[in-house]
């Protein structure tokens, strides 16, 4: 039986093996890195990030820290599950839940204010000193940017890695096997991966966990949390925009039946995400209707009429439909029936595909038929939804404040910084790195800190005394 969890793997980031890896004081390396990352400023300021509708308009909608809550539990219940198939014997004493609840927590600590226009903004402004992306981002904030005082190798005290956690609890973060570019041209697409600096930690951590190992590289731990993102954003984020009556049933099914360059856009994304899972593509557009049914349980007609014949029972039929359509648009109960049949089914659907050679990158697959019903979903929700013109303006607008922060930090010299931020901006002794520093900080505010902190600078609010 492999031993899934070597101490190559556990091992700190500073290489201190000074104790026992595994366990100190009755608790695992894993429940000590999950511990350090609860208590890390980054996680908290996730409550203060939008995950779909700014937390401002109502307390009801999720934030980026709810989202990863839901995340992590819903990771927790696919490795439970799998620990309980035959295949678990590949894992040794099976995959470690403390660790696959870590990366769920951690996967969007590196997302900045407002979004995706955010991520955009800074990628623009990085792109000739290293782009900026918010997965390469997460693992620059556990692995360096957020500061823990331990002893290195030599004893001596040090806040030079990060949360100091274990090589193991970084490669479940570490979600796109891929070098960003130093430099790229303007109006370059965004590139996911990791930043060079970080090159250097990345050749070690795979080489903890997968010494020889040649080709992508991902944890299962990893695949497990990439999953349930994605579980959790085609159901939670869905119901949020049910309950904002952003869409409804009907407006689902009326996107895919009847408005093409809807329809054509999530059956191209979906395809793509079927190809990358060895699947079969959809043949067009008007098969994405039958992949959102579970929307539509309980439309068929009661007690077994047919819809086919007689104008009452299509009329019944008719009827049964726009009962289910009010009761998702307003129906709480109804909704979070809807989400938690949902969420167990794809839990269910959960299979995985095993690596011989090296069962630490093991990948969890869904069916063709799950996959369809969050690909979907998902997709369709960002067309509906993210790109409408009511969340549109709110983005755009956040994209001006991320952009006319950096570059007031930058012209400025890093002066408007905190005192602490100033010193690594002087620490910094490249324009890159510099630029780096300004950007790390843009990163790490909230939405409603970045909007204030705008307004302190270019609008009216100009007080000496709140700090920075």
């Amino acid at each position: 039986m492999p031993d899934f969890y070597t101490s190559d793997d556990i091992r700190r980031q500073n290489g201190d093996q000074g104790v026992d890896p595994t366990r100190e004081i009755g608790r695992t390396a894993f429940r000590k890195d999950y511990a350090r990352l609860l208590h890390a400023p980054s996680f908290r300021r996730l409550q203060g990030k939008t995950q779909l509708f700014p937390g401002a308009e109502s307390d009801f909608f999720r934030n980026r820290l709810t989202h990863s809550l839901e995340v992590a539990q819903i990771a927790s219940g696919i490795a439970a599950r799998l620990n309980h198939l035959p295949d678990a014997r590949n894992f040794g004493d099976g995959i470690d839940l403390d660790l696959v609840e870590f990366a769920s927590l951690a996967h969007d600590l590196g997302h900045p204010p407002f979004g995706h226009n955010g991520e955009a903004a800074l990628d623009e402004l990085m792109v000739a000193h290293g782009g900026f992306e918010g997965n390469a981002q997460t693992l620059r904030i556990v692995s360096a940017t957020e500061q823990k005082l331990v002893s290195d190798s030599t004893g001596a005290p040090s806040n030079a890695f990060g949360l100091n956690l274990t090589m193991r609890a970084l490669a479940s973060v570490l979600k796109y096997d891929r070098l960003i570019p130093l430099e790229r041209r303007d109006g370059s697409a965004l590139v996911k991966g990791y930043y060079d600096s970080e090159k250097e930690l990345v050749s070690n951590i795979k080489d903890a966990i997968a010494p020889g190992h040649v080709g992508e590289f991902k944890t299962i731990e990893c695949s497990i949390m990439d999953l349930a993102d994605d579980i959790a954003y085609s159901t939670y984020d869905l119901e949020d925009s049910l309950h904002a009556g952003f869409v409804t049933p009907y407006s689902l099914f009326d996107a895919l039946a009847n408005q093409s360059p809807i329809a054509d856009a999530v059956l191209e994304k979906t395809n793509k995400a079927l190809a990358d899972s060895g699947y079969e593509p959809l043949d067009n557009s008007g098969q994405l209707t039958d992949c959102i049914e579970d929307v539509f349980k309980g439309l068929q007609p009661q007690n077994g009429v047919s819809t086919n014949t007689g104008v009452a029972n299509k009329f019944r039929a008719g009827a049964n439909a726009w009962l289910r359509d009010r009761q998702l648009a307003s129906n709480s109960l109804a909704r979070n029936q809807f989400t938690a049949e949902r969420v167990g089914s794809l839990i269910d659907s959960v299979e995985v595909k095993i690596n011989d050679a090296y069962p630490q990158l093991s990948k969890v697959i869904l069916s063709r038929e799950a996959l369809l019903r969050i690909e979907v979903l998902k997709h369709l929700n960002f067309e509906l939804v993210i790109r409408s013109s009511r969340l549109a303006v709110v983005e755009h607008r956040g994209k001006d404040v991320v952009r006319d922060l950096f570059v007031a930090f930058s012209d400025t010299e890093g002066r408007l910084l905190p005192d602490d931020w100033q010193q690594e901006y002087r620490d910094a002794d490249t324009a890159a790195g510099k630029a780096r520093v300004v950007c790390d900080f843009v990163a790490g505010m909230t939405d409603r800190y970045a909007a204030e902190m705008h307004d302190r600078l270019f609008g009216k609010g100009m007080s000496i005394f709140k700090p920075l």
